[in-house]
């Protein structure tokens, strides 16, 4: 089959394919580091009763787990999209099933810290915002309002990250698996063959 211009239309969707990898590696590593610094860089004082309290993330740990976590994410994307990007500008057809593994897990375990460090966040999130009667815990965002929504537009972000993890661990293991068939193919720049 092939498309105006006597071009495959596999090599067209192929090409796609590649650098749609890229691309949401370069996003995932971008959010990452926005995540990383809305949370990390978020503090407010507070004067209350004259003693003056100043919120930070640490004070946190779910918040410290979310700027480590999209810290890591964001390094490991980094390192992946110019591993594609070269894959992809070199043309490399060979291809390692080991590598390929390798590839495959780091990306699920990748996707599976974001969705963990995502939904803590957002637990203590909605415990600061809503508190919790029967166990005494007042609201503490009607206090640093400010804080409490930098704290949001992180976890929002952070959602993105997790999301798009997920669509790159799905697309990886996609491109793992076609490794077992019996037809040759090209190799896609995250590890896979197409």
């Amino acid at each position: 089959m092939s498309s105006p211009g006597n071009v495959p239309v596999k090599v067209v969707v192929d090409r796609r394919v590649k650098i749609a990898e890229v691309v949401l590696r370069c996003l995932v590593c971008g959010l990452g580091v926005l995540v990383a610094a809305l949370v990390g860089t978020d503090t407010q004082v507070k004067e209350i009763f004259s003693i003056e309290k100043k919120a930070k993330f640490t004070d946190v740990k779910s918040l410290l787990l979310l700027v480590v976590t999209n810290g890591i994410v964001a390094g490991y994307s980094l390192i992946q999209g110019i591993h594609c990007a070269v894959s992809m500008i070199k043309g490399r057809v060979l291809f390692n099933k080991a590598l390929a593994w390798a590839i495959f897990s780091c990306d699920q375990v990748m996707a599976y810290l974001t969705l963990a460090a995502v939904a803590t966040a957002t637990q203590s999130a909605m415990l600061a915002e809503k508190g919790q009667v029967e166990m005494q815990w007042m609201k503490v965002c009607g206090l640093y309002g400010r804080f409490c929504t930098q704290i949001g537009e992180g976890i929002v972000a952070a959602l993105v990250v997790s999301l798009t993890t997920i669509t790159i661990s799905s697309m990886s293991a996609f491109n793992l698996f076609r490794l077992y068939g019996g037809h040759k193919r090209i190799k896609n720049c995250g590890g896979g063959i197409l």
